[in-house]
């Protein structure tokens, strides 16, 4: 146990290297924001205005409506009794707005809680339970293996092999994707936020937990018809939300003494504590150029009093990533307002609230 408390005391203090780190503070020769963001563009090319990562996406609104169980491992107000707004937004990743819903097996959801008091609570959670690569520096090679090849236009495989060869942390991944075929819908799929954070409960007891939200509609593999399509995803879930609400349910999962909590290529064992802490109710669904999700950072750091951020590596260098991203898209806007999107600009909230990048 005090192994156990000195690590989760470590955290605040790891978090801060990584930030300094990520971002290049502490020497230029180490991987920055800016050569993770400038090798997005030049995997998926320059789409001014757009995430520089899962470019392609929907808002949505609706609430989260806590049922107290939460409020068992974190004090923070979301896990009170009651509704909290939520804005949020579906997207599939890569860098590029118009590429094939079918591009990728995952798909995203980066949510906003809006509390009460005025504190937020950000998350971006993909459609599998664990990361490709539990590093920054395994992202950004993953990356440049990427690259399409100037001759063909494509990723070399060669390439990619290699990358996969020479990482075994992938493993996991891989094996996931290919025994979990994509969903149908957006709506009848899991969200994982896969990193590990801090929970501390009103009586100062901290524990490590992983959240991921469940949907009551039942899971259905893609089909061959929509595997032939490029832009089912949003009409779908249009189409579902003209019946009704869609649901969720938020599930905490509580970690033992032994749980890694800073490498994302690892699942914790099936038989951890799990907590139902509430229903995520999404009402309607806007386009990103108009939305409420377009001007939100959707920072995973970006948390309520009684959840802090764990030591994964992996956050520090989203944040940054994320920061930057934001600030670029939101800086082309400004300079050519003839973009994709509409000129009445709602304030822009990013810097301060939070880029799901």
């Amino acid at each position: 146990m005090p192994c156990r408390l000195a690590a989760i005391g470590a955290a605040v203090v790891a978090l801060a290297g990584g930030f300094a780190y990520t971002a290049g503070w502490l020497t230029p020769a180490r991987l920055s924001a800016p050569r993770i963001v400038n090798t997005f563009e030049a995997v998926a090319g320059q789409h001014p205005g757009y995430r520089r990562n899962h470019a392609k996406g929907l808002c949505v609104e609706g609430y989260f409506d806590s049922n107290g169980n939460g409020a068992a491992l974190s004090r923070a107000a979301v896990f009170a009794p009651g509704r909290t707004p939520v804005s949020g937004r579906f997207a599939v990743p890569g860098g590029n707005p118009s590429a094939p819903d079918t591009s990728s097996p995952v798909r995203s959801l980066a949510l906003q809680f809006n509390l009460a008091d005025g504190e937020q609570w950000r998350t971006g959670m993909n459609s599998t339970p664990v990361f490709a690569v539990h590093t920054p520096a395994q992202f950004y090679q993953q990356l440049l293996a990427a690259r399409p090849d100037p001759a063909t236009g494509k990723p070399d495989p060669a390439k990619l092999k290699a990358f996969y060869a020479a990482h075994p942390e992938t493993q996991p991944f891989q094996r996931w994707v290919k025994a979990h075929p994509p969903s149908s819908s957006l709506a009848n799929a899991a969200y994982y936020g896969i990193n590990a954070f801090l929970f501390t409960d009103a009586g100062g007891t901290t524990r490590a937990v992983r959240w991921a939200v469940e949907p009551e509609t039942p899971y259905m593999p893609i089909t061959a018809a929509q595997q032939a399509e490029k832009n089912f995803l949003a009409a779908d879930l249009n189409q579902r939300l003209q019946q009704g609400p869609l649901r969720w349910h938020l599930i905490l999962n509580v970690a033992q003494p032994d749980d890694p909590l800073d490498d994302a290529t690892l699942q914790w064992p099936g038989d951890r504590q799990r907590v139902d802490a509430g229903t995520l109710v999404i009402e309607r669904a806007t386009s990103q150029e108009t939305g409420e999700c377009r001007d939100i950072n959707f920072d995973p750091t970006i948390l309520p009093a009684g959840i802090a951020p764990s030591n994964d590596p992996l956050l520090a260098a989203r944040s940054a990533a994320y920061a930057l991203s934001f600030k670029r898209r939101t800086r082309e806007e400004a300079l050519d307002p003839g973009l994709h999107r509409t000129q009445t600009k709602r304030p822009q909230q990013g810097q301060q609230q939070g880029e799901h990048s």
